[in-house]
């Protein structure tokens, strides 16, 4: 079947990115601002739109520094996340140009900048990995812990293929008692690897490491991935089932994503940034075509996944979803282990009023807390 590799016309991806701002998709940046820098794009190209965004940030990042000399903490923290917010959109959606990581490796930098005044602290962790050839040798993490005495539950989250450890903070997971270890997915941010057929492997020295620790309770542990990073969550909850207690697909792919049918419907979807593209960097294959070819592999029903016992999983998405189809959560309902839903009529990740606040509560419960 030949696929239509559809290009966004700018106009129309300059639109999504202002819905997203105006609804606060992007922290810590004004919609006003987004405008200005995009009024003044004409394309989706990499380096120019990674250097205009930079362009807005970098003011904050110098009023920050001078208010953190003057030891004005609160003026300081405010304008090293706000410049983390612009350059967050200068590397968005993912690091594919030499401009777009340069954008990232700053948004990092003023992120950590911002967050030395988080309460519960936050805590650069590095866990050592051991891959393949090629791959890296270590897990870069941010470990927040709740004061609590004694052994706590913890839940690893990650996001997908443009949301990155910084955006996964899950301060109301704190406030319940739970400890949250944010790290990128596969393929994104600092990952040693790319995502592959066996990328769940990067999350063995992570359950180590957790279990390692004499203030976590390693039989209360849960995982929680967003978007792609859903697709790893619902695969842990079955191979990797004796370390888990609860999973969370947040808006996961399963099988129909990764079919030549849904992802030429999905490049007209709501996803207005070169959606197979950015999916394909993320999993180490070259553009549309690379990621036409490899990603059928990926598919869990093929791999016999989803007929394994699996830890207790909550599904959670949009029944309107064009990113990643709805088909998908219906597939893992039919198979395995009897799991728990929460699908509203909406878009990608079932984003409504009460939809965070179901997560938490399932969580919390699942976890003991």
């Amino acid at each position: 079947m030949a696929i239509e590799r559809y290009i966004r016309p700018y106009e129309e991806a300059k639109e999504n990115m202002l819905d997203r701002a105006r609804r606060g998709t992007f922290e810590f940046v004004e919609y006003d601002v987004v405008k200005s820098v995009l009024d003044k794009l004409a394309s989706l190209d990499h380096d120019p739109w990674a250097e205009a965004f930079m362009g807005v940030a970098r003011p904050h990042e110098e009023r920050a520094r001078e208010a953190e000399a003057k030891r004005d903490v609160q003026t300081a923290q405010k304008e090293y996340l706000t410049a983390y917010g612009y350059y967050r959109l200068g590397r968005y959606p993912t690091t594919n140009s030499p401009k777009r990581m340069e954008s990232y490796k700053k948004c990092v930098a003023c992120y950590l900048k911002g967050a030395q005044w988080f309460d519960p602290p936050l805590e650069v962790v590095e866990i050592p990995f051991k891959g393949k050839p090629g791959e890296g040798e270590k897990i870069v993490a941010y470990w927040r812990r709740p004061k609590t005495a004694g052994k706590v539950p913890a839940l690893v989250t990650w996001g997908g293929i443009d949301g990155y450890k910084e955006e996964r903070r899950a301060d109301a997971y704190l406030e319940r008692g739970i400890a949250v270890l944010a790290m990128d997915g596969a393929g994104v941010g600092q990952a040693p690897m790319k995502g592959c057929e066996d990328g769940e492997r990067m999350w063995d020295p992570v359950f180590d490491w957790l279990a390692s620790r004499d203030d976590v309770d390693a039989a209360r542990i849960g995982v929680m991935g967003a978007s792609t990073g859903g697709y790893w969550a619902a695969k842990l909850a079955h191979v990797r089932k004796e370390r888990l207690r609860c999973a969370v697909d947040h808006g996961g792919a399963t099988h129909y994503a990764f079919t030549p049918e849904w992802i030429e419907k999905a490049q007209y979807g709501e996803y207005a940034f070169q959606l197979a593209e950015t999916l394909a960097y993320a999993f180490g294959q070259d553009g549309f075509e690379g990621w036409v070819e490899y990603c059928p592999k990926l598919s869990l029903l093929k791999q016999d996944v989803l007929d394994q016992p699996c830890a207790p999983m909550l599904l959670v998405n949009g029944t309107k979803d064009s990113i990643f189809p709805i088909e998908d959560m219906y597939l893992l309902f039919e198979h395995g282990d009897p799991k728990t839903g929460f699908l509203p009529p909406v878009g990608h990740m079932g984003h409504t009023p009460r939809t965070a606040g179901v997560m938490l509560d399932w969580v919390a419960a699942q976890l003991g807390v």
